[in-house]
């Protein structure tokens, strides 16, 4: 079924297409991915949470603070962290002896998804919070949990976006422009990015299981004839506009995470919260800027353990009549203005275990990663 009569099926609108003038000319072919499953064991409404496990949570709780962060709940082995408009944590990290990522938590509309999605692939149901879920494995080996009918958290209180003087639309009058200082304040976890060397069948796996959609397909220039290597995802909420993707996956030598993305509410907010952070001695990997594949203003910071964390403002969202964009992947084209992107960001700065991870990853045989798309990749980050 095509995708344009699968949207006529479910009652939608008519497809549309918004990526006119961004992206390749040729589209997407005929014969190359459509961007959803034709019938998805359930649809995911959210991105829930993701767990990681630190051997510091002093450390982990000093940065999560001058990030923008709130803590939820603290105990010696666990510290749970949330935003403002969060109805569940943003973040559970847990003491580990070696900083790492765990997985995502997706959140389902009901329980009964949960347990449709339990049966289908023969897991069990877990009591969590009030509530139900499950517990997969995508084909690149990250548990994946999938959570509904939980106990919620209530908003807090925070600065409203400013007023800004448009053009030949002008709304603030007798006023001024005097945000105060300090950390971003978080308002909600946005996406997660997570790298594989199996990009086709994870991408099919999150089509398939929890019924995302794509919003931007990505491909190799020189490997076109392979489909995409990177793709925008989003949940399908029907005529309901969500998030233009979120999750992101990409190609690459690795399984596991790349960044996660936190929104804050507007443009100054990202950039004082940048400013707090470079004082408080954080290191900066790339910003401020602007990105083409959601349009979101973008800042992305490393923790002390090197992990990536991301403050965005002015997202794009889409409801389910928007058709996948296809783009070249560039280097060039990962902003539309800002700094150049950084060899940190990238992932390309040359070190020891980098050149491991590359041998690694082209020793195993079922590998999407192999010498041609290792030496595409390569073009790519450097255009």
């Amino acid at each position: 079924m095509s995708l344009r009569r699968e949207i006529e099926v479910t009652g939608a609108a008519a497809a549309v297409d918004v990526h006119s003038g961004l992206h390749s000319e040729l589209g997407g072919t005929r014969s190359e991915h459509p961007g959803r499953s034709k019938n998805p064991l359930i649809k995911v409404v959210e991105l829930g949470w993701l767990d990681f496990v630190k051997p510091d949570l002093d450390r982990a709780e000093r940065f999560a603070v001058d990030f923008g962060f709130q803590v939820q709940a603290r105990t010696p082995d666990r510290l749970v962290l949330r935003g403002t408009w969060s109805t569940v944590p943003c973040l559970v990290i847990r003491r580990g002896t070696k900083a790492g990522f765990v997985g995502p938590t997706f959140l389902a509309e009901s329980t009964t998804d949960v347990e449709r999605l339990a049966r289908a692939t023969g897991s069990n149901v877990t009591a969590l919070r009030g509530g139900k879920s499950v517990t997969l494995r995508d084909p690149s080996g990250i548990p994946v949990r999938v959570a509904a009918g939980l106990t919620t958290l209530e908003a807090l209180p925070e600065r409203p976006p400013l007023t800004f003087n448009d053009g030949a639309d002008p709304k603030r009058f007798n006023d001024t422009q005097r945000p105060p200082g300090g950390p971003a304040q978080v308002q909600r976890l946005g996406h997660v990015v997570l790298e594989t060397t199996r990009f086709r069948a994870a991408l099919q796996w999150y089509l398939d299981s929890l019924g995302l959609i794509v919003s931007d397909f990505l491909y190799l220039d020189d490997l076109r004839d392979r489909g995409p290597t990177m793709a925008f995802i989003r949940c399908d909420l029907g005529s309901v506009p969500s998030d233009h993707h979120t999750l992101a996956m990409h190609l690459g030598m690795h399984n596991g995470y790349v960044h996660s993305a936190y929104q804050v509410t507007d443009l100054d907010a990202v950039a004082m919260g940048g400013m707090h952070l470079s004082k408080e001695g954080y290191k900066r990997v790339w910003g401020i800027g602007r990105h083409i594949q959601g349009s979101q203003i973008f800042d992305y910071w490393r923790d002390p353990d090197r992990l990536m964390f991301e403050h965005y403002a002015d997202g794009d969202l889409f409801d389910c009549t928007v058709e996948p964009g296809w783009a070249a992947m560039s280097a060039s084209g990962l902003s539309q203005w800002g700094p150049p992107v950084t060899r940190d960001f990238l992932g390309t700065n040359p070190n020891p275990a980098l050149i491991g991870a590359v041998l690694k990853a082209l020793s195993i045989n079922d590998n999407e990663f192999d010498p041609a798309a290792m030496r595409s990749l390569m073009k790519a980050m450097s255009a």
